[in-house]
């Protein structure tokens, strides 16, 4: 196996092999490359045009961050068409792991073989195989997420890779000469995402990160993966808070009233957040008309949002506030003005009720300014979410593709996070896209916490929340639980249950419930205490997961969390399901356990102690 890069320039020779069209991998700027020099740390090259290369290779705990760096050293401007993040050839597996994901459906392991992907060498190595996924536009984490793990079945190792990818992406799996696989991935290139860059003589342009590990079993991998990532969480954040998100109580209707009769009912109960979601600003259009003008609703939220906020505090939780700041609605003021929204080939661009905001233009930082970090700071918030509801697709207009202008559009965003973070001391911030559009570490890395989807009270929540252990940490994977008054006891611990995948966030007809009911949250926040530190420094070893259907699941569901010698097992039973193993009991002392796993749609989770 060995690292190195694919690049390709604008003018060279696209590759043969029947693969012009499928990839710009193994074209002749590759093949241009020579090898200058190599260490621990860098491998570095350059190529006929005097152009330098340098694969950057950085320890990050038990994994390995890669990326390339292209210094124009040449003569003329060069424009490139590819440039790998990562390429390693001599990879021998037979299987191929990948996660699918769509709008409340995040994260499906896909794995198949090499003969499913129809990657065997042709009879004389002289035509290129090529399986090339990825995602164009600014919700990454559509249709895949940028991740993959390749497995040799014969050995019992692993390879798994995964990209800073907060907008388009693509990895590629290669054949040609022989049996073993060449796989790269970066930036969505020109043929798929419609990006090029033109580096001008003297200057340089690095390419986003990857991670890579190897181990003996995909858990290994994917923990190792995951551990390797950077996220910005607050230090108002490490403690693994409860949050309750008044969304699904009122429905993008919040008020003052209905504010202060949820932190009467949540007074003492253990929550550390109350966030207040989307529909506070506007004329009462439906929350998302007027994204973008962020002005109080005064009849809801009399003087402002300060009061609000001071009541929620004084009932001795942080408030929160929701946004969409990139976005701007077709009811909003500014949805007409043109000079400062994204455009495309010239026009405006509007995807469905939508237009967006150009990050990069210094107008709009000011204004969202204001209008963000000025309100957070002013009605003293400490908590904020920041959704996502559409994407940009493919590209706009202001840079030499319509890919990098995505790219730079999209960097601009994560510089106003950024900048929120700056200014506002121990802001909490959640990343959200639809629920789990953005879950990829480009964008965890700048949130102390992330939405884990919008599948808030689907059958479904605990196979979405289990898959995501890996690719994120649970630390920051914020799972709903929303309670409604005719839950019976099943009902309330299954949604319980979900919430220790994660972190616990609570929402639902809070005012309604009865005391038999609280009861029974009372006791699963109980256990989520003492789960906590399992969930935020443990490992996922096991999860068992048989459904094939989201929308109907079947079968049965375990994950094993390990930290030393204690163990988090949670269990759950879907349509057609049987009895639970227990056999991870054996030998165990049970320190804690909340539910029943006893008929279909029930759940339980166990504290264990070797």
């Amino acid at each position: 196996m060995e690292y190195y890069i694919e690049l390709k320039l604008a003018g060279d020779a696209y590759p043969d092999g029947f693969a012009n069209g499928m990839t710009l991998s193994k074209a002749q700027s590759s093949r241009a490359l020579k090898k200058e020099d190599e260490s621990d740390e860098v491998i570095t090259y350059r190529n006929y045009y005097n152009h330098k290369l340098c694969l950057h290779k950085v320890k990050k705990g038990e994994a390995l961050e890669l990326y390339t760096c292209f210094a124009n050293e040449g003569n003329e401007d060069a424009t490139l068409e590819m440039i790998s993040s990562f390429a390693i050839r001599g990879v021998k597996a037979d299987k191929i792991h990948r996660m699918q994901s769509f709008w409340s459906a995040e994260g499906k392991l896909r794995t198949e073989t090499i003969t499913d992907l129809h990657l065997e060498p042709s009879w004389n190595r002289c035509a290129t195989r090529v399986e090339k996924f990825g995602t164009c536009g600014s919700m990454p984490v559509r249709k895949y997420f940028p991740f993959i793990v390749l497995e040799d079945s014969e050995k019992g190792e692993f390879l798994g890779v995964q990209l800073y990818a907060p907008s388009s992406w693509q990895i590629e799996l290669l054949v040609r000469e022989n049996e073993t696989l060449t796989v790269t991935g970066g930036l969505a290139d020109y043929d798929f995402g419609h990006w090029s860059k033109t580096v001008k003589v003297g200057e340089k342009f690095t390419t986003p990160r990857a991670l890579v590990a190897q181990g003996k079993s995909i858990y290994e991998v994917c923990d190792k993966l995951v551990k390797a990532q950077t996220p910005n969480i607050s230090p108002v954040d490490n403690d693994m808070g409860i949050l309750f998100n008044e969304y699904c109580t009122t429905w993008g209707n919040p008020s003052f009233e209905n504010l202060k009769r949820i932190s009467d009912k949540l007074k003492g109960k253990g929550i550390k957040y109350l966030v207040i979601d989307s529909g506070w600003y506007g004329k009462n259009e439906g929350w998302w008309a007027t994204m973008g003008d962020w002005d109080v609703n005064e009849e809801k939220f009399p003087g402002g949002l300060k009061e609000t906020a001071d009541y929620i505090k004084e009932c001795g939780m942080i408030p929160g506030l929701w946004y969409e700041i990139e976005s701007v609605g077709t009811s909003s003021y500014h949805f007409e003005n043109h000079e400062h929204l994204l455009k495309r080939n010239g026009k405006v661009l509007t995807v469905g009720g939508r237009r967006f905001w150009d990050m990069e233009d210094p107008w709009v930082v000011d204004y969202l300014t204001e209008k963000v970090i000025n309100q957070l700071k002013n009605s003293g918030f400490g908590y904020l979410k920041i959704d996502y509801n559409d994407t940009i697709g493919i590209g706009c207009d202001g840079y030499e593709s319509l890919g990098e202008g995505l790219r730079n559009k999209v960097i601009a965003s994560q510089s106003f996070i950024k900048k929120i973070s700056d200014n506002v001391e121990g802001i909490v911030i959640e990343n959200c896209s639809s629920g789990g559009h953005r879950l990829e570490p480009a964008m965890m890395e700048i949130a102390s916490q992330a939405s884990f989807s919008d599948a808030h009270e689907t059958k479904a929540m605990p196979i979405i929340a289990a898959n995501l252990h890996r690719v994120i940490p649970p630390q920051q994977t914020q799972i709903w639980a929303v309670m409604r008054k005719s839950d019976d006891t099943d009902r309330i611990y299954y949604s319980i249950v979900n919430t220790f995948f994660g972190r616990m966030c609570l929402s639902g007809d809070i005012y309604d419930l009865s005391d038999e009911q609280w009861a029974l949250i009372d006791d699963g926040i109980a256990f989520y205490n003492k789960a906590a530190d399992i969930i935020k420094n443990g490992m996922t070893v096991l999860c068992q997961s048989d459904p094939v259907s989201y929308n109907r699941p079947t079968g049965e569901q375990v994950l094993i969390r390990k930290l030393g010698n204690r163990e988090l097992v949670i269990a759950h039973r879907f349509e057609n399901s049987e009895e639970i193993d227990k056999s991870f009991l054996n030998g165990k002392k049970i320190i804690a356990e909340y539910g029943r796993v006893d008929k279909d749609f029930s759940a339980k989770a166990w504290i264990l102690e070797e």
